[in-house]
Protein backbone atom coordinates (compact mmCIF):
# COMPACT_ATOMS: atom_id res chain seq x y z
CA UNK A 1 0.00 0.00 0.00
CA UNK A 2 1.30 3.45 -0.92
CA UNK A 3 0.81 6.66 1.02
CA UNK A 4 -1.43 9.15 -0.82
CA UNK A 5 -3.38 12.35 -0.22
CA UNK A 6 -6.19 10.22 1.26
CA UNK A 7 -3.98 8.48 3.83
CA UNK A 8 -4.70 9.42 7.44
CA UNK A 9 -1.89 10.92 9.50
CA UNK A 10 -2.36 8.05 11.93
CA UNK A 11 -1.39 5.53 9.25
CA UNK A 12 1.68 7.58 8.34
CA UNK A 13 2.64 7.93 12.00
CA UNK A 14 2.40 4.19 12.58
CA UNK A 15 5.06 3.52 9.93
CA UNK A 16 8.54 4.48 11.29
CA UNK A 17 9.97 5.34 7.87
CA UNK A 18 6.95 7.44 6.87
CA UNK A 19 6.88 9.15 10.26
CA UNK A 20 10.53 10.15 9.83
CA UNK A 21 9.66 11.82 6.52
CA UNK A 22 6.78 13.72 8.10
CA UNK A 23 8.86 14.89 11.07
CA UNK A 24 11.72 15.97 8.82
CA UNK A 25 9.42 18.51 7.21
CA UNK A 26 7.13 19.28 10.20
CA UNK A 27 9.22 18.64 13.35
CA UNK A 28 6.75 20.47 15.62
CA UNK A 29 4.39 17.48 15.41
CA UNK A 30 6.62 15.54 17.82
CA UNK A 31 5.52 17.52 20.86
CA UNK A 32 2.09 18.66 19.72
CA UNK A 33 -0.62 18.07 22.35
CA UNK A 34 -3.12 17.91 19.48
CA UNK A 35 -1.56 14.89 17.77
CA UNK A 36 -4.59 12.75 18.65
CA UNK A 37 -6.82 15.09 16.64
CA UNK A 38 -4.30 15.34 13.80
CA UNK A 39 -4.12 11.58 13.30
CA UNK A 40 -7.69 11.62 12.05
CA UNK A 41 -6.78 14.00 9.24
CA UNK A 42 -5.17 13.56 5.84
CA UNK A 43 -2.07 15.57 4.89
CA UNK A 44 -4.03 18.15 2.83
CA UNK A 45 -6.46 18.61 5.75
CA UNK A 46 -3.58 19.08 8.19
CA UNK A 47 -1.87 21.52 5.83
CA UNK A 48 -4.93 23.80 5.86
CA UNK A 49 -6.04 23.27 9.48
CA UNK A 50 -4.12 26.13 11.09
CA UNK A 51 -5.32 29.50 9.77
CA UNK A 52 -2.31 31.27 11.26
CA UNK A 53 0.16 29.02 9.48
CA UNK A 54 -0.91 27.29 6.28
CA UNK A 55 1.60 25.03 4.55
CA UNK A 56 3.00 26.23 1.29
CA UNK A 57 1.89 24.01 -1.64
CA UNK A 58 5.47 22.98 -2.32
CA UNK A 59 5.84 21.64 1.26
CA UNK A 60 2.81 19.40 0.93
CA UNK A 61 4.02 18.28 -2.50
CA UNK A 62 7.50 17.43 -1.16
CA UNK A 63 6.12 15.35 1.71
CA UNK A 64 3.75 13.42 -0.56
CA UNK A 65 6.51 12.85 -3.10
CA UNK A 66 8.83 11.31 -0.50
CA UNK A 67 6.05 9.24 1.04
CA UNK A 68 5.13 7.84 -2.38
CA UNK A 69 8.41 5.92 -2.40
CA UNK A 70 7.55 4.06 0.82
CA UNK A 71 5.46 0.91 0.89
CA UNK A 72 3.31 0.21 3.91
CA UNK A 73 2.43 -3.43 4.48
CA UNK A 74 0.84 -3.73 7.93
CA UNK A 75 1.12 -7.16 9.47
CA UNK A 76 -2.11 -8.43 10.98
CA UNK A 77 -1.54 -10.24 14.26
CA UNK A 78 -3.50 -13.45 14.60
CA UNK A 79 -5.12 -14.19 17.93
CA UNK A 80 -3.40 -16.90 19.92
CA UNK A 81 -5.56 -19.83 20.93
CA UNK A 82 -4.98 -21.46 24.34
CA UNK A 83 -2.97 -24.65 24.12
CA UNK A 84 -4.69 -27.96 24.84
CA UNK A 85 -1.20 -29.46 25.27
CA UNK A 86 0.05 -26.86 27.73
CA UNK A 87 0.73 -29.54 30.37
CA UNK A 88 1.91 -33.10 29.90
CA UNK A 89 -0.65 -35.87 30.08
CA UNK A 90 1.15 -37.13 33.19
CA UNK A 91 0.07 -34.04 35.19
CA UNK A 92 -2.92 -35.04 37.35
CA UNK A 93 -6.08 -33.07 36.70
CA UNK A 94 -7.08 -30.67 39.46
CA UNK A 95 -3.70 -30.98 41.19
CA UNK A 96 -3.04 -27.24 41.58
CA UNK A 97 -2.88 -25.80 45.09
CA UNK A 98 -6.08 -23.92 45.92
CA UNK A 99 -6.82 -21.07 48.32
CA UNK A 100 -10.27 -19.59 48.79
CA UNK A 101 -12.30 -17.87 51.46
CA UNK A 102 -15.01 -20.01 53.10
CA UNK A 103 -17.61 -17.26 52.68
CA UNK A 104 -18.36 -13.99 50.91
CA UNK A 105 -21.16 -11.51 51.43
CA UNK A 106 -23.87 -11.05 48.84
CA UNK A 107 -22.60 -8.67 46.14
CA UNK A 108 -19.11 -9.00 47.58
CA UNK A 109 -16.27 -10.92 45.94
CA UNK A 110 -15.38 -14.57 46.37
CA UNK A 111 -11.83 -15.11 45.10
CA UNK A 112 -10.30 -18.44 44.19
CA UNK A 113 -6.49 -18.40 44.09
CA UNK A 114 -4.81 -21.27 42.21
CA UNK A 115 -1.08 -21.96 42.29
CA UNK A 116 -0.22 -23.63 39.01
CA UNK A 117 2.23 -23.76 36.11
CA UNK A 118 4.13 -20.72 34.80
CA UNK A 119 6.10 -22.06 31.81
CA UNK A 120 5.56 -20.66 28.34
CA UNK A 121 3.16 -17.73 28.33
CA UNK A 122 0.19 -18.47 30.62
CA UNK A 123 -1.51 -15.20 29.60
CA UNK A 124 -2.32 -16.72 26.21
CA UNK A 125 -1.54 -20.44 26.59
CA UNK A 126 -4.02 -21.09 29.40
CA UNK A 127 -7.80 -20.71 29.37
CA UNK A 128 -9.44 -20.76 32.79
CA UNK A 129 -13.02 -20.40 34.00
CA UNK A 130 -15.38 -21.72 36.64
CA UNK A 131 -19.04 -22.53 36.85
CA UNK A 132 -20.71 -21.39 40.07
CA UNK A 133 -24.02 -22.94 41.14
CA UNK A 134 -26.62 -22.04 43.74
CA UNK A 135 -29.77 -24.20 43.75
CA UNK A 136 -30.81 -24.36 40.07
CA UNK A 137 -28.79 -21.30 38.96
CA UNK A 138 -25.46 -21.55 37.16
CA UNK A 139 -23.06 -18.66 36.40
CA UNK A 140 -19.92 -19.00 34.30
CA UNK A 141 -17.05 -16.56 34.87
CA UNK A 142 -13.54 -16.38 33.44
CA UNK A 143 -10.30 -16.50 35.40
CA UNK A 144 -6.98 -14.84 34.66
CA UNK A 145 -3.25 -15.23 35.15
CA UNK A 146 -1.77 -12.92 37.78
CA UNK A 147 1.90 -13.72 37.30
CA UNK A 148 4.41 -15.93 39.16
CA UNK A 149 2.32 -19.05 38.73
CA UNK A 150 -0.80 -17.57 40.35
CA UNK A 151 -4.22 -17.76 38.71
CA UNK A 152 -7.37 -16.13 40.05
CA UNK A 153 -11.10 -16.50 39.55
CA UNK A 154 -13.32 -13.79 41.03
CA UNK A 155 -17.04 -14.18 41.47
CA UNK A 156 -19.79 -11.91 42.81
CA UNK A 157 -22.59 -13.94 44.45
CA UNK A 158 -25.90 -12.15 43.95
CA UNK A 159 -27.94 -14.31 46.32
CA UNK A 160 -27.48 -15.58 49.86
CA UNK A 161 -26.89 -19.30 50.21
CA UNK A 162 -24.45 -22.08 49.45
CA UNK A 163 -22.56 -21.86 46.17
CA UNK A 164 -20.53 -24.64 44.62
CA UNK A 165 -17.93 -24.28 41.89
CA UNK A 166 -16.01 -26.36 39.39
CA UNK A 167 -13.12 -25.07 37.29
CA UNK A 168 -12.46 -25.60 33.59
CA UNK A 169 -9.02 -25.08 32.06
CA UNK A 170 -6.75 -26.10 29.20
CA UNK A 171 -4.09 -26.66 31.89
CA UNK A 172 -4.68 -30.08 33.43
CA UNK A 173 -3.63 -29.05 36.93
CA UNK A 174 -6.23 -26.24 36.94
CA UNK A 175 -9.08 -28.27 35.48
CA UNK A 176 -11.88 -29.92 37.45
CA UNK A 177 -11.22 -28.33 40.85
CA UNK A 178 -14.36 -28.33 42.96
CA UNK A 179 -15.42 -26.62 46.16
CA UNK A 180 -18.08 -24.56 47.87
CA UNK A 181 -18.53 -21.39 49.88
CA UNK A 182 -21.33 -19.62 51.73
CA UNK A 183 -22.78 -16.33 50.57
CA UNK A 184 -23.89 -14.31 53.59
CA UNK A 185 -26.15 -11.28 54.00
CA UNK A 186 -24.60 -8.02 52.71
CA UNK A 187 -22.85 -5.81 55.23
CA UNK A 188 -24.14 -2.34 56.09
CA UNK A 189 -23.60 0.02 53.18
CA UNK A 190 -23.52 -2.78 50.60
CA UNK A 191 -26.56 -2.14 48.43
CA UNK A 192 -25.30 -4.18 45.48
CA UNK A 193 -24.41 -3.00 41.98
CA UNK A 194 -26.10 -0.03 40.32
CA UNK A 195 -28.67 -0.84 37.65
CA UNK A 196 -31.00 1.12 35.39
CA UNK A 197 -34.29 1.76 37.18
CA UNK A 198 -37.54 3.38 36.04
CA UNK A 199 -36.19 3.63 32.48
CA UNK A 200 -34.38 6.98 32.87
CA UNK A 201 -32.86 6.56 36.32
CA UNK A 202 -30.71 4.29 38.46
CA UNK A 203 -30.94 2.25 41.63
CA UNK A 204 -28.92 -0.28 43.60
CA UNK A 205 -29.76 -3.97 43.39
CA UNK A 206 -31.46 -3.91 46.82
CA UNK A 207 -33.87 -1.19 45.64
CA UNK A 208 -32.09 1.79 47.19
CA UNK A 209 -32.22 4.78 44.79
CA UNK A 210 -28.93 5.89 43.28
CA UNK A 211 -28.50 9.43 41.95
CA UNK A 212 -25.27 9.66 39.93
CA UNK A 213 -23.30 12.76 40.90
CA UNK A 214 -20.12 12.24 38.95
CA UNK A 215 -16.76 13.84 38.45
CA UNK A 216 -13.80 13.16 36.16
CA UNK A 217 -10.18 12.33 37.09
CA UNK A 218 -8.95 10.65 33.94
CA UNK A 219 -5.55 9.38 35.05
CA UNK A 220 -5.48 9.81 38.81
CA UNK A 221 -4.34 6.18 39.20
CA UNK A 222 -1.18 6.89 37.16
CA UNK A 223 0.30 9.37 39.63
CA UNK A 224 2.62 9.06 42.61
CA UNK A 225 1.22 7.53 45.79
CA UNK A 226 1.04 10.81 47.72
CA UNK A 227 -1.05 12.46 45.00
CA UNK A 228 -3.37 9.46 44.71
CA UNK A 229 -3.96 9.54 48.46
CA UNK A 230 -4.68 13.28 48.25
CA UNK A 231 -7.28 12.54 45.58
CA UNK A 232 -8.94 9.91 47.75
CA UNK A 233 -9.02 12.34 50.67
CA UNK A 234 -10.71 14.97 48.47
CA UNK A 235 -13.26 12.43 47.25
CA UNK A 236 -13.97 11.36 50.81
CA UNK A 237 -15.15 14.91 51.58
CA UNK A 238 -17.02 15.41 48.31
CA UNK A 239 -20.58 14.67 47.13
CA UNK A 240 -19.35 12.62 44.19
CA UNK A 241 -20.50 9.01 43.94
CA UNK A 242 -19.22 8.26 40.42
CA UNK A 243 -15.73 8.79 39.00
CA UNK A 244 -14.76 8.66 35.32
CA UNK A 245 -11.24 7.27 35.01
CA UNK A 246 -9.03 5.76 32.32
CA UNK A 247 -7.41 2.34 32.38
CA UNK A 248 -4.55 3.42 30.10
CA UNK A 249 -2.28 6.43 30.85
CA UNK A 250 -2.84 9.72 29.06
CA UNK A 251 -0.61 12.03 27.02
CA UNK A 252 -2.07 15.48 26.45
CA UNK A 253 -1.96 19.05 27.71
CA UNK A 254 -0.99 19.19 31.41
CA UNK A 255 -0.16 15.47 31.19
CA UNK A 256 3.54 15.21 30.38
CA UNK A 257 4.56 12.82 33.17
CA UNK A 258 5.02 9.11 32.60
CA UNK A 259 2.80 6.72 34.59
CA UNK A 260 4.07 4.75 37.57
CA UNK A 261 3.25 1.42 35.86
CA UNK A 262 2.65 0.24 32.30
CA UNK A 263 0.00 -2.31 31.30
CA UNK A 264 2.35 -4.57 29.31
CA UNK A 265 5.79 -6.04 29.66
CA UNK A 266 8.86 -4.63 27.83
CA UNK A 267 8.99 -0.92 26.93
CA UNK A 268 7.99 1.83 24.53
CA UNK A 269 11.53 1.97 23.10
CA UNK A 270 11.82 -1.79 22.53
CA UNK A 271 8.16 -2.38 21.80
CA UNK A 272 5.43 -3.72 24.06
CA UNK A 273 4.69 -7.41 24.28
CA UNK A 274 0.93 -7.29 23.88
CA UNK A 275 0.70 -10.98 24.80
CA UNK A 276 2.07 -10.38 28.32
CA UNK A 277 0.22 -8.15 30.75
CA UNK A 278 1.97 -6.46 33.64
CA UNK A 279 0.10 -7.74 36.74
CA UNK A 280 1.49 -4.90 38.89
CA UNK A 281 -0.33 -2.37 36.69
CA UNK A 282 -3.67 -4.13 37.07
CA UNK A 283 -3.22 -4.86 40.78
CA UNK A 284 -2.68 -1.16 41.37
CA UNK A 285 -5.77 -0.29 39.33
CA UNK A 286 -7.98 -2.73 41.21
CA UNK A 287 -6.66 -1.53 44.56
CA UNK A 288 -7.85 1.97 43.66
CA UNK A 289 -11.22 0.62 42.51
CA UNK A 290 -11.56 -0.98 45.93
CA UNK A 291 -10.61 2.33 47.56
CA UNK A 292 -13.48 3.94 45.64
CA UNK A 293 -15.82 1.14 46.68
CA UNK A 294 -14.99 1.89 50.30
CA UNK A 295 -16.05 5.50 49.68
CA UNK A 296 -19.30 4.47 47.99
CA UNK A 297 -18.08 5.66 44.58
CA UNK A 298 -18.79 3.93 41.27
CA UNK A 299 -15.71 3.50 39.03
CA UNK A 300 -16.72 4.41 35.47
CA UNK A 301 -13.80 2.76 33.68
CA UNK A 302 -12.77 4.19 30.30
CA UNK A 303 -11.33 1.26 28.36
CA UNK A 304 -9.91 3.17 25.37
CA UNK A 305 -8.98 6.76 24.58
CA UNK A 306 -7.02 8.61 21.89
CA UNK A 307 -4.63 10.69 24.05
CA UNK A 308 -1.74 8.32 23.78
CA UNK A 309 1.91 8.21 22.68
CA UNK A 310 2.57 4.64 23.83
CA UNK A 311 0.53 2.86 21.16
CA UNK A 312 -2.25 1.51 23.39
CA UNK A 313 -4.90 3.27 21.28
CA UNK A 314 -3.55 1.67 18.11
CA UNK A 315 -3.13 -1.97 19.08
CA UNK A 316 -4.07 -4.75 16.69
CA UNK A 317 -7.60 -6.18 16.86
CA UNK A 318 -6.19 -9.35 18.44
CA UNK A 319 -4.45 -7.32 21.16
CA UNK A 320 -7.57 -5.21 21.76
CA UNK A 321 -9.71 -8.30 22.20
CA UNK A 322 -7.17 -9.97 24.49
CA UNK A 323 -7.01 -6.85 26.67
CA UNK A 324 -10.80 -6.67 26.98
CA UNK A 325 -11.13 -10.32 27.97
CA UNK A 326 -8.38 -9.89 30.55
CA UNK A 327 -9.76 -6.75 32.18
CA UNK A 328 -13.30 -8.12 32.35
CA UNK A 329 -11.99 -11.29 34.00
CA UNK A 330 -10.06 -9.22 36.55
CA UNK A 331 -12.58 -6.50 37.36
CA UNK A 332 -16.16 -7.48 36.54
CA UNK A 333 -16.78 -9.07 39.97
CA UNK A 334 -16.35 -5.67 41.68
CA UNK A 335 -19.86 -4.29 42.10
CA UNK A 336 -18.84 -0.63 41.62
CA UNK A 337 -17.40 -1.09 38.11
CA UNK A 338 -19.06 0.45 35.04
CA UNK A 339 -17.71 0.00 31.50
CA UNK A 340 -17.13 2.96 29.19
CA UNK A 341 -15.90 1.63 25.86
CA UNK A 342 -14.14 4.88 25.06
CA UNK A 343 -13.68 8.50 25.93
CA UNK A 344 -14.32 10.38 22.68
CA UNK A 345 -14.52 7.25 20.54
CA UNK A 346 -14.69 9.33 17.35
CA UNK A 347 -11.12 10.62 17.87
CA UNK A 348 -9.68 7.11 17.63
CA UNK A 349 -8.61 6.97 14.00
CA UNK A 350 -7.56 3.31 14.17
CA UNK A 351 -11.00 2.06 15.29
CA UNK A 352 -13.98 1.59 13.00
CA UNK A 353 -17.69 1.20 13.89
CA UNK A 354 -17.41 -2.59 13.62
CA UNK A 355 -14.60 -2.56 16.20
CA UNK A 356 -16.78 -0.86 18.83
CA UNK A 357 -19.58 -3.32 18.21
CA UNK A 358 -17.13 -6.22 18.52
CA UNK A 359 -15.76 -4.78 21.78
CA UNK A 360 -19.31 -4.54 23.12
CA UNK A 361 -19.98 -8.19 22.28
CA UNK A 362 -16.80 -9.26 24.06
CA UNK A 363 -17.57 -7.29 27.21
CA UNK A 364 -21.24 -8.21 27.48
CA UNK A 365 -20.42 -11.82 26.64
CA UNK A 366 -17.63 -12.08 29.23
CA UNK A 367 -19.25 -10.00 31.99
CA UNK A 368 -21.47 -12.40 33.92
CA UNK A 369 -23.08 -9.58 35.91
CA UNK A 370 -24.42 -7.23 33.26
CA UNK A 371 -22.52 -4.16 34.45
CA UNK A 372 -23.61 -0.76 33.15
CA UNK A 373 -21.96 0.01 29.82
CA UNK A 374 -21.82 2.98 27.45
CA UNK A 375 -19.53 4.89 25.09
CA UNK A 376 -18.61 8.59 25.06
CA UNK A 377 -18.44 10.97 22.09
CA UNK A 378 -16.41 13.99 21.07
CA UNK A 379 -18.06 15.44 17.96
CA UNK A 380 -20.52 12.76 16.86
CA UNK A 381 -22.98 10.91 19.08
CA UNK A 382 -22.78 7.13 19.02
CA UNK A 383 -26.00 5.28 18.19
CA UNK A 384 -27.23 5.01 21.77
CA UNK A 385 -30.23 2.97 20.66
CA UNK A 386 -27.93 -0.08 20.43
CA UNK A 387 -29.23 -2.87 22.67
CA UNK A 388 -25.97 -3.29 24.56
CA UNK A 389 -25.86 0.34 25.72
CA UNK A 390 -27.49 0.74 29.14
CA UNK A 391 -27.27 4.54 29.38
CA UNK A 392 -26.13 7.48 27.25
CA UNK A 393 -22.72 8.90 28.19
CA UNK A 394 -22.71 12.30 26.51
CA UNK A 395 -20.25 15.09 25.87
CA UNK A 396 -21.72 18.46 25.00
CA UNK A 397 -21.69 19.22 21.27
CA UNK A 398 -22.72 22.86 21.69
CA UNK A 399 -20.36 25.31 23.40
CA UNK A 400 -23.15 26.85 25.49
CA UNK A 401 -26.25 24.67 25.46
CA UNK A 402 -26.03 21.10 26.71
CA UNK A 403 -28.13 20.06 29.69
CA UNK A 404 -31.14 21.88 28.21
CA UNK A 405 -31.22 19.18 25.49
CA UNK A 406 -31.76 16.34 27.95
CA UNK A 407 -35.50 16.06 27.21
CA UNK A 408 -34.78 15.61 23.51
CA UNK A 409 -32.17 12.91 24.16
CA UNK A 410 -34.46 11.06 26.56
CA UNK A 411 -37.15 10.99 23.87
CA UNK A 412 -34.67 9.93 21.19
CA UNK A 413 -32.97 7.05 22.99
CA UNK A 414 -35.39 6.14 25.79
CA UNK A 415 -32.51 5.58 28.23
CA UNK A 416 -30.91 7.41 31.15
CA UNK A 417 -29.02 10.53 30.06
CA UNK A 418 -25.68 11.08 31.81
CA UNK A 419 -23.91 14.21 30.55
CA UNK A 420 -20.45 13.12 31.64
CA UNK A 421 -18.81 16.17 30.11
CA UNK A 422 -20.71 19.45 30.08
CA UNK A 423 -17.37 21.42 30.13
CA UNK A 424 -15.15 21.95 33.17
CA UNK A 425 -14.98 24.64 35.82
CA UNK A 426 -11.56 26.23 35.45
CA UNK A 427 -9.39 28.87 33.82
CA UNK A 428 -7.29 27.17 31.13
CA UNK A 429 -7.20 28.53 27.59
CA UNK A 430 -9.65 26.01 26.11
CA UNK A 431 -13.40 26.72 26.01
CA UNK A 432 -14.15 23.26 27.37
CA UNK A 433 -12.12 24.05 30.49
CA UNK A 434 -12.89 27.58 31.63
CA UNK A 435 -16.51 27.91 32.71
CA UNK A 436 -17.28 29.45 36.10
CA UNK A 437 -18.54 27.68 39.20
CA UNK A 438 -21.88 29.41 38.71
CA UNK A 439 -22.16 28.06 35.17
CA UNK A 440 -21.17 24.55 36.23
CA UNK A 441 -23.82 24.64 38.95
CA UNK A 442 -26.41 25.97 36.52
CA UNK A 443 -25.74 23.14 34.08
CA UNK A 444 -26.19 20.61 36.87
CA UNK A 445 -29.58 22.09 37.76
CA UNK A 446 -30.68 22.31 34.12
CA UNK A 447 -29.82 18.65 33.62
CA UNK A 448 -31.68 17.63 36.78
CA UNK A 449 -34.94 19.41 35.94
CA UNK A 450 -34.76 18.06 32.39
CA UNK A 451 -34.61 14.52 33.77
CA UNK A 452 -30.91 13.71 33.42
CA UNK A 453 -27.63 13.72 35.31
CA UNK A 454 -24.67 16.04 34.74
CA UNK A 455 -21.00 15.32 35.53
CA UNK A 456 -18.45 17.65 37.13
CA UNK A 457 -14.84 18.37 36.28
CA UNK A 458 -12.28 21.01 37.19
CA UNK A 459 -9.38 22.50 35.22
CA UNK A 460 -7.84 25.33 37.20
CA UNK A 461 -4.23 26.07 36.24
CA UNK A 462 -1.66 24.69 38.67
CA UNK A 463 2.11 25.34 38.82
CA UNK A 464 2.80 21.59 38.70
CA UNK A 465 0.06 20.83 36.15
CA UNK A 466 -2.00 19.00 38.77
CA UNK A 467 -5.46 19.59 37.33
CA UNK A 468 -8.28 17.66 38.98
CA UNK A 469 -9.83 16.70 35.63
CA UNK A 470 -6.82 14.56 34.86
CA UNK A 471 -4.53 13.94 37.84
CA UNK A 472 -6.82 14.55 40.80
CA UNK A 473 -5.37 16.11 43.92
CA UNK A 474 -7.43 18.91 45.46
CA UNK A 475 -10.46 20.84 44.26
CA UNK A 476 -10.15 24.62 44.05
CA UNK A 477 -13.49 25.66 42.54
CA UNK A 478 -16.80 26.83 43.91
CA UNK A 479 -19.27 24.38 42.35
CA UNK A 480 -18.62 21.27 44.46
CA UNK A 481 -20.53 22.32 47.58
CA UNK A 482 -23.41 23.61 45.41
CA UNK A 483 -23.51 20.26 43.65
CA UNK A 484 -23.70 18.61 47.08
CA UNK A 485 -26.67 20.86 47.84
CA UNK A 486 -28.39 19.78 44.61
CA UNK A 487 -27.75 16.13 45.45
CA UNK A 488 -29.52 16.68 48.78
CA UNK A 489 -32.47 18.34 47.00
CA UNK A 490 -32.72 15.43 44.56
CA UNK A 491 -32.49 12.84 47.31
CA UNK A 492 -35.40 14.57 49.07
CA UNK A 493 -37.39 14.44 45.82
CA UNK A 494 -39.44 11.64 44.26
CA UNK A 495 -37.96 8.19 44.92
CA UNK A 496 -38.42 7.24 41.27
CA UNK A 497 -36.31 10.21 40.14
CA UNK A 498 -36.98 13.62 38.61
CA UNK A 499 -38.86 13.49 35.33
CA UNK A 500 -39.62 16.55 33.19
CA UNK A 501 -43.11 18.00 33.48
CA UNK A 502 -45.02 20.10 31.00
CA UNK A 503 -43.58 23.53 31.60
CA UNK A 504 -44.11 27.11 30.61
CA UNK A 505 -42.04 28.35 27.70
CA UNK A 506 -39.37 30.10 29.79
CA UNK A 507 -38.79 27.76 32.75
CA UNK A 508 -38.28 23.98 33.03
CA UNK A 509 -39.78 21.90 35.83
CA UNK A 510 -39.63 18.31 36.97
CA UNK A 511 -41.34 16.03 39.46
CA UNK A 512 -44.68 14.25 39.68
CA UNK A 513 -47.83 15.99 38.46
CA UNK A 514 -50.09 17.13 41.31
CA UNK A 515 -47.55 15.85 43.86
CA UNK A 516 -44.15 17.51 43.51
CA UNK A 517 -42.83 20.30 41.29
CA UNK A 518 -39.31 21.70 41.04
CA UNK A 519 -39.01 24.86 38.91
CA UNK A 520 -35.59 26.25 37.98
CA UNK A 521 -35.00 29.83 36.79
CA UNK A 522 -31.31 29.61 35.90
CA UNK A 523 -29.70 32.89 34.87
CA UNK A 524 -33.09 34.65 34.83
CA UNK A 525 -33.91 36.82 37.83
CA UNK A 526 -37.67 37.37 38.29
CA UNK A 527 -38.95 39.44 41.24
CA UNK A 528 -42.09 37.32 41.39
CA UNK A 529 -43.74 34.43 39.61
CA UNK A 530 -47.40 33.48 39.08
CA UNK A 531 -48.43 29.82 39.27
CA UNK A 532 -51.60 28.23 37.92
CA UNK A 533 -52.08 24.84 39.55
CA UNK A 534 -54.99 22.40 39.54
CA UNK A 535 -57.69 23.69 41.95
CA UNK A 536 -58.30 21.71 45.11
CA UNK A 537 -54.67 20.64 45.70
CA UNK A 538 -52.76 22.51 48.39
CA UNK A 539 -48.99 22.91 48.32
CA UNK A 540 -46.18 23.89 50.59
CA UNK A 541 -43.86 26.33 48.79
CA UNK A 542 -40.07 26.46 49.20
CA UNK A 543 -37.98 29.22 47.64
CA UNK A 544 -34.51 27.78 46.96
CA UNK A 545 -31.36 29.82 46.39
CA UNK A 546 -29.22 27.29 44.55
CA UNK A 547 -26.04 29.37 44.78
CA UNK A 548 -26.26 30.44 48.42
CA UNK A 549 -27.69 27.01 49.26
CA UNK A 550 -30.72 28.07 51.25
CA UNK A 551 -34.27 26.75 51.40
CA UNK A 552 -36.98 29.15 52.66
CA UNK A 553 -40.34 27.58 53.46
CA UNK A 554 -43.09 30.16 52.93
CA UNK A 555 -45.80 30.33 55.59
CA UNK A 556 -49.15 28.68 54.93
CA UNK A 557 -50.20 26.62 51.91
CA UNK A 558 -51.11 27.56 48.36
CA UNK A 559 -53.80 26.36 45.95
CA UNK A 560 -54.98 27.12 42.40
CA UNK A 561 -53.61 30.42 41.03
CA UNK A 562 -51.17 32.26 43.26
CA UNK A 563 -48.17 34.58 43.17
CA UNK A 564 -44.78 33.95 44.83
CA UNK A 565 -42.39 36.79 45.57
CA UNK A 566 -38.79 36.14 44.56
CA UNK A 567 -35.54 38.04 45.29
CA UNK A 568 -34.78 39.06 41.70
CA UNK A 569 -31.40 37.31 41.53
CA UNK A 570 -30.18 34.46 39.30
CA UNK A 571 -30.03 30.75 40.12
CA UNK A 572 -33.30 30.52 42.05
CA UNK A 573 -35.64 27.53 42.19
CA UNK A 574 -39.13 27.00 43.59
CA UNK A 575 -40.37 23.71 44.99
CA UNK A 576 -44.03 22.81 45.45
CA UNK A 577 -44.86 19.75 47.53
CA UNK A 578 -48.38 18.50 48.11
CA UNK A 579 -49.56 19.43 51.60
Amino acid sequence: MSFTEQTKIGVIWANPEARAVLLKHVPDLTDSPYLSFMKMQTLPQLAASNKAYTWMPELLHAILQELATIRDEPVLEADIAPSALYEEATVPEGSATVQGTPQAEQWGVFELELHGPSHGNPFVDVALSAEFRCADRAVETAGFYDGEGIYRIRFMPDTVGEWTYRTRSTARSLNGIEGLFASTAPASGNHGPVQVKNRFHFGYADGTPYIPVGTTCYVWTHQVEELEQRTLDTLRKSPFNKLRMCVFPKSYQFNANEPQHYPYEDSLEEGWDYTRFNPAFFRHLESRILDLLGLGIEADLILFHAYDHWGFSEMSPAADDRYLRYIVARLSAYRNVWWSLANEYDLMWAKQPDDWERFARIITGQDAYGRLISIHNCFVFYDYSRDWITHCSIQRIDVYKTAENTNEWRDRWNKPIVIDECAYEGDIDQGWGNISGQEMTRRFWEGAVHGGYVGHGETYLHPDDILWWSKGGKLHGTSMERIAFLRWIMEEGPAEGLNPLQSEWDVPSAGIADEYYLFYYGFNQPRYRKYSMKPGIWYHVDVIDTWNMTVKRLPGTYEGAFRIELPGIPYMAVRLTKA
